[in-house]
């Protein structure tokens, strides 16, 4: 055997086996689990919230009340009263104001960042959902959902600039900080391109074969936006043109999405108690890489972009009441001092 033909024979197996090694790294995933557990306990449910990377806080809707954890340490730091029916939670750092939809009471309380004191309230919509602040505009944004439209507020000022009516009920959005804003038509399943300056609807896209879209999150560099579905699939769309490009699968009852520009990775919770993360290959190409378990009922998450970690809120829930014809989708009661933080990181 000459010395070129021995030489590939022995060269062959080790390529080969680095081949098998990368590949198997590959479907390793990115090893993401749950790696602590926050327990704040207290009372009432729970919907969006939002984390403070810079000043190391995290926000959590409590029904009546905001309640303010330390991201690093899961101690509650503070608390935001008087939030009726509070859904979302946004924050203006430049301008040193948070702002919440009270869904119960139509309002947005206006607070100090730093304090955490109330300013004001503003009247808004009816049943004020998600909220977002665009900095490119520096308004605010409640997406109402029962009145079915859009209050823009100056966040500087704290007053109500106008009124976007829209084609149904509005879930959660997104704003690429350049002049443009998007929302979830959730009983329409629709997806709404908006001018946050002139107060306009700019597109109004149809999101089939996603069903009933609710949480909303962007990459801004190659504007793909990546919508939840209730149909256990996460709808990811081009900004510029409405198609969807990607429908990578989740886990049932998926309810909120968020993306990590670091690392290239979109990621949606679901309430059966997984954690979908999808790689973005290429702006058209999206590949799941992992479904990390993580408790029944969470639902709802936000990313904190200097760790990486995820947050994922949950409780134990107790047996749901006998629907009624007053309340004929009765929700089940939630087990006293059971409501965790879920970190989820490498």
């Amino acid at each position: 055997m000459s010395k070129k033909a021995k030489s590939m024979r022995l060269w062959l197996p080790a390529a080969l086996a680095l081949l098998v090694a990368a590949t198997a790294l590959a479907a390793a995933g990115p090893g993401y689990k749950v790696v602590n557990t926050y327990k704040p306990g207290g009372e009432g449910g729970w919907d969006y919230l939002t984390a403070d990377a810079a000043a190391r806080r995290l926000y959590i809707s409590r029904a009546t009340h905001v309640i303010v954890l330390d991201l690093d340490s899961g101690k509650v730091v503070g608390d935001i009263a008087d939030t009726p029916g509070v859904h979302g939670i946004a924050l203006a750092p430049e301008l040193g104001r948070g702002f919440t939809s009270n869904g119960r009471e139509g309002t947005v309380s206006i607070f100090d960042l730093k304090t955490l004191a109330p300013i004001s309230k503003v009247k808004v919509g009816d049943n004020p959902d998600a909220i977002l602040y665009d900095a490119a505009t520096k308004r605010v944004f409640t997406f109402n959902g029962r009145s079915q439209d859009s209050t823009a507020i100056d966040a500087a000022k704290g007053t109500v600039l106008g009124t976007i009516k829209l084609d149904g009920k509005p879930e959660f959005s997104a704003s690429d900080g350049k002049g443009e804003i998007f929302v979830n038509i959730e009983d329409k399943s629709e997806l709404v391109a908006i001018d946050p300056n002139k107060l306009e609807i700019r597109s109004t896209w149809a999101l089939a074969p996603c069903e009933s879209p609710s949480g909303l999150s962007m990459d801004r560099k190659n504007r793909r936006l990546f919508v939840a579905c209730d149909n256990k699939m996460m709808a990811v769309v081009n900004a510029d043109t409405g198609k969807i490009v990607a429908t990578p699968a989740t886990g049932d009852g998926v309810d909120a999405t968020t993306f990590d520009d670091a690392t290239g990775l979109a990621f949606a919770s679901a309430g059966e108690g997984v954690l979908t993360v999808v790689h973005e290959d290429s702006p058209d190409k999206f590949s799941v890489v992992e479904n990390v378990p993580t408790q029944k009922g969470a639902r709802t998450l936000a990313l904190d972009s200097k760790t990486h970690n995820i947050f994922l809120v949950a409780a134990k829930l107790g047996p749901a009441p006998a629907p009624t014809p007053e309340n004929p989708h009765a929700r089940p009661s939630i087990v006293p001092d059971t409501f965790v933080v879920l970190v989820v990181g490498k």
